[in-house]
């Protein structure tokens, strides 16, 4: 969520909705899952038997196709503690929510205003909330 404040009604929608795509898709490869909600925002960790590079997959097909994906940050992270990059399983970067640039393109140059960014964010949780009515 952009903006000094990360814990709102829009963010545990999409929360919780990451959580649900999680255990669905992971299914019994989880072994341990923790979910904290946080003043900062909600965060959730999970151990996962399927190997390193299928996460990651499995995380970016999340990303990708979950109606709500494109608002979710899945990390995959490796024994040392370092996340593992979408181009190591030769996945496209993210795209811009707003232009479909590179999201990180768009981040750093500050392409497009908070407001702009939030909108939009209100309008895919809206669509997935009320199915786009």
């Amino acid at each position: 969520m952009p903006g000094a404040v990360k814990r709102n009604r829009l963010s545990l929608v999409v929360a919780k909705a990451a959580t649900e795509a999680l255990r669905v898709e992971f299914a019994e490869s989880i072994t341990w899952m923790e979910e904290r909600d946080l003043e900062t925002g909600f965060e959730a960790y999970a151990l996962t038997t399927q190997p390193l590079l299928e996460a990651k997959r499995t995380a970016c097909r999340i990303e990708e196709e979950h109606p709500l994906g494109r608002l979710f940050d899945i990390d995959v992270i490796d024994p040392t503690g370092t996340p593992v990059a979408r181009q190591a399983i030769g996945a496209e970067p993210r795209r811009c929510l707003l232009c479909e640039r590179e999201a990180r393109f768009c981040m750093r140059n500050h392409t497009h205003s908070r407001e702009e960014l939030q909108a939009r964010i209100e309008t895919i949780i809206d669509e997935y909330v009320h199915g786009g009515l």
